[in-house]
């Protein structure tokens, strides 16, 4: 798989950019704030609709326009594939497959695979649980790109359902509470059990198979340090669903509903109390553990970065298993990895089909990946500030 053509209006930096890309390596070079990261940003939004950088759509768009447009021909297997997508302030987004308007965004999801590791991938280890449920849930929406359906269903359903926890909870308080409302309640438990496990299944299906995968990157990356390995964590699933070894049931996403209904009940007085959803997959964390402890709050740096770096190597090697290789895309990385880390990306990164690179310097980039440099700059003031592609840089990564 490999994006042959991006186009990009009013993104970021970019008032318009049309490039044509190939198989192989490419790096795009620039100075800090030119524009480069935005574009393999661009690429990393058509695979996941969301960006690594910010939580939200608007800082996409570009400072005084309505509207960013972002659009990429994918290659996968020599059949061509057209995709784009319109990003509106204060409008619902608009996408497109091979220039026919779809009904939802999320229809083009899977049409696009990519890898993404960059800076930002720290807080993989050392941020909030929900950095680690974001990067489970995009690995198994790329595996199965309904599942962007269930989310999107679970996220509806867990909103309605806590606003109306609140309302019952003020009113169980005052004691103007109705039965009618709490038989709503039991309407939403039922939305929420069906659609939480669903994911939960693919959660827990995913966490089974990435694990070998990441032992061995870990182990290839940093061979001295402790072993690394991941374990699903949740408050309210029996043991035996928390077991790594357990390998996936047919009849997972029923048990799951079930278990689901019942805490949903036994939480309930809590819940009303609180005023907010105290179960369900919102709930979790992935554990990342080295040795016996957990990488939080007990990794070195060293070991952080090495546990982040075998995370997105690892769910490269899950996806290119599956039949394809995703677009490996590496985000002004090189910099901040030490020469085994390196060499380690760069070992995954010369097997991939097309790997899009990032760097301020050429020296930045292993010299064994040899790369077609691209210079960016940046030209203007201010927020009127546009980034522009110039020709094809003369020299090579390694080279002054």
């Amino acid at each position: 798989m490999y994006v042959r053509a991006l186009t990009l209006r009013d993104f970021r930096s970019w008032s318009q950019a049309d490039l044509e890309l190939s198989p192989g390596r490419t790096l795009f070079l620039g100075s800090n704030g030119n524009g480069k990261t935005n574009l393999v940003e661009a690429v990393g939004y058509l695979s996941t609709l969301g960006s690594h950088r910010v939580s939200a759509d608007a800082p996409l768009i570009r400072m005084g326009a309505q509207r960013a447009r972002i659009g990429a021909t994918v290659v996968n297997s020599g059949r061509e594939l057209r995709i784009d997508i319109e990003l509106n302030q204060g409008s619902a987004n608009r996408a497109q497959i091979n220039r026919s308007p779809v009904r939802r965004p999320r229809e083009i999801l899977g049409i696009l695979q990519t890898v993404l590791f960059a800076p930002e991938d720290l807080a993989l280890v050392r941020g909030d649980p929900s950095e680690r449920r974001r990067f489970l849930d995009e690995l198994c929406t790329a595996r199965l790109p309904r599942l962007a359906g269930v989310r999107s269903d679970y996220d509806r359903v867990l909103r309605q359902r806590s606003a109306l926890l609140k309302t019952a909870g003020r009113q169980a308080r005052s004691r103007s509470g109705s039965a009618a409302e709490l038989s709503t309640l039991d309407v939403w438990d039922g939305h929420l059990a069906t659609h939480g496990a669903q994911l939960l299944a693919q959660r827990l299906r995913l966490v089974h198979e990435l694990r070998p995968y990441l032992e061995q990157a870990y182990r290839s990356i940093a061979p001295e340090s402790r072993t690394a390995t991941i374990r699903y964590r949740s408050g309210y699933l029996p043991p035996e669903f928390l077991d790594p070894d357990r390998a996936p049931e047919p009849d997972d996403a029923e048990v799951l509903e079930a278990i689901l209904l019942r805490e949903l009940s036994t939480a309930r007085p809590k819940e009303l109390e609180r005023g907010v959803c105290l179960v369900g997959p919102h709930r979790d964390d992935l554990d990342l553990v080295l040795g016996s402890a957990p990488a939080k709050g007990f990794a070195s740096h060293g070991e952080s970065w090495s546990f982040a770096l075998a995370l997105r190597l690892a769910a490269f090697e899950l996806l290119r298993g599956i039949g394809t290789d995703p677009v490996l895309i590496l985000d002004d990385v090189f910099a901040e990895l030490d020469r085994r880390r390196r060499s380690a990306l760069a070992a995954v990164a010369t097997a991939a089909e097309q790997v899009l690179i990032t760097a301020a310097v050429p020296e930045d980039v292993p010299p064994e990946l040899e790369a077609n440099p691209l210079r960016i700059e940046t030209t203007g003031e201010s927020d009127n500030r546009t980034s522009h592609l110039l020709a094809a840089a003369t020299a090579e990564p390694g080279e002054p």
